[in-house]
């Protein structure tokens, strides 16, 4: 069937093409189905039909198919096509069948390609989910999500990085750990990401002191000359499987357990790393709520690493306040360099960058055994790693220049107040993120919140135990109101609710 070209400027992520209902019966196609379309090049996508977007004769294109035709100013011929396999292959994981390295490797492509539907990918991903994956599946997946996207190769070795599970708010560690390792002379191409249900990925922090979204090849170039980078991996075509699914699995609210161990080691074997420190916080309120779990996620993370040539080493931490006091972009940028510049900052930030980064120099060569920690703080209180921060931000097209006072944060400000004496007893981390969230964080840079009191620090009645900052004022109301209502930080005898009586005083 030949079909006039109509442009729909709307990117969907995904092949689609909207048919109108008269021309989907005369070509025996429904929605869901696929077909062929034939210019000057030939692509599949998947039918949607209307009966009023498009008139008869008509092919709607939206932008990830209309992009490989807008130079072909001729009808296109439209023919119904086959089914990806890709479909088979998920059918027979969701009936718990093996599946070899083959089918996942064409799985990973046609993800990446965008030819499967959400619907697909839902499957896919409720599937892994429910019935879980082999180690070698989880090794074929990662592989194929490696090669589906850029890879970094440099010619010097040891390439070191780190990775945090994530949970914890504030964890800006990576702003102290990557300077100590490129001060130390090893090379740390640390990408990262943005936040999606956080308060700001490091991705978010960095791009409050230099520009963070690079091409894999700008990646390499910076860190062979200033031997790290704090970058944005959406930006460099890394594992590109991996923003795919997290975009279906957001929705879900599902964090598939094996691809999380996939995704996080793709990114590590896209730029080549030798030496890996994973960070697991554990505690109520993370991703990992005890060291049990933490334990059996660190032998996975290893046994993975061990498959794909790399050596990986965990750190279970605790995970139960948030890291610092400061939890959003701007807010945390500070906290970090206020550390770098003078090693005034909380001891919880430094403890943790410290550790992190003395496994790291002790797996590199860079320090003995035992005593990269010791290492790594005299790379703080020396000044270098201080200095290598410049140099990254300089190298990535920032001030080099930037102090800790130089950080602009929110204009509207409001504090929280304990109800009563006593002693901080609970944290929810959750809240806290969520009510950083409410304030602006990570898109409004200045937006987040500041703690005054942690677990098993003494108040008194009318003390602030949090401050929140905002750039907007209505942003500051609603954060506002969400803290008062979920009461995130807990004083010992403070009152957390009064439920009055059905019928009132008699």
């Amino acid at each position: 069937m030949q079909l006039k070209l109509e442009h729909f400027n709307i990117k969907i992520g995904q092949h689609k093409v909207l048919l109108n209902i008269a021309d989907a019966k005369e070509l025996g196609v429904n929605p869901g189905d696929r077909v062929r379309i034939r210019g000057h090049e030939s692509i599949s996508a998947i039918v949607d039909t209307t009966d009023d977007m498009v008139p008869p004769g008509t092919l709607g294109s939206f932008f990830e198919v209309y992009e490989h035709f807008q130079d072909w100013d001729k009808p296109v011929e439209v023919v119904p096509a086959f089914r990806s396999k890709s479909a088979s292959v998920i059918k027979k994981m969701m009936d718990k069948k093996p599946v070899v390295q083959d089918e996942i490797k064409t799985l990973v492509n046609d993800i990446v390609e965008e030819n499967l539907s959400e619907i697909e990918l839902s499957a896919f991903i409720t599937s892994s989910y429910i019935h879980g994956m082999t180690d070698d599946e989880v090794e074929w997946l990662t592989k194929a999500m490696i090669e589906s996207g850029d890879t970094i190769e440099f010619d010097t070795h040891p390439i070191m990085d780190k990775h945090s599970i994530g949970g914890v708010p504030g964890n800006k560690i990576s702003l102290l750990v990557v300077p100590i390792i490129a001060a130390n002379g090893l090379l740390i191409p640390k990408t990262s990401s943005r936040a999606i249900t956080g308060a700001g990925g490091t991705a978010d922090l960095m791009e409050v002191l230099s520009p963070v979204e690079f091409s894999s090849q700008e990646v390499k170039e910076i860190t062979e000359k200033v031997g790290g980078a704090l970058v944005w991996g959406g930006a460099t075509n890394i594992a590109p499987a991996d923003d795919k699914l997290i975009r279906v699995e957001y929705p879900l609210s599902i964090d598939p357990y094996y691809q999380m161990l996939a995704s996080i080691m793709a990114k590590k074997g896209a730029i080549g790393a030798d030496n890996v420190v994973m960070d697991i916080p554990v505690g109520p309120s993370t991703k990992v709520p005890t060291v049990q779990e933490g334990q059996k996620l660190a032998r996975d993370l290893i046994n993975l690493g061990h498959r794909l040539g790399m050596n990986v080493e965990c750190a279970i931490t605790y995970g139960s306040s948030p890291i610092g006091r400061k939890v959003g972009p701007s807010l945390e940028v500070r906290e970090a360099l206020k550390v770098l510049e003078s090693m005034e900052g909380p001891n919880s930030l430094i403890e943790k960058s410290a550790s992190l980064a003395g496994i790291l120099l002790e797996m590199g060569g860079a320090a003995p055994r035992d005593r990269g920690k010791e290492v790594a703080l005299e790379t703080l209180r020396s000044g270098k790693a201080l200095e290598k921060m410049k140099q990254i931000i300089e190298a990535q097209g920032g001030d080099p220049k930037i102090t800790s006072g130089d950080i602009q944060v929110g204009q509207y400000t409001a504090d929280i107040l304990a109800s009563a004496d006593g002693y901080v007893i609970e944290f929810d981390n959750k809240w806290i993120i969520e009510i950083a969230r409410l304030a602006g964080a990570p898109n409004d840079k200045g937006a987040g919140v500041a703690i005054h009191k942690k677990m098993g620090e003494s108040v008194k009645k009318g003390d602030p135990i949090l401050t929140i900052y905002a750039e907007k004022e209505f942003k500051l109301d609603t954060a506002l109101t969400t803290a008062q209502r979920t009461n995130p930080i807990i004083v010992e005898g403070m009152l957390l609710k009064r439920i009055p009586g059905t019928y009132g005083f008699q």
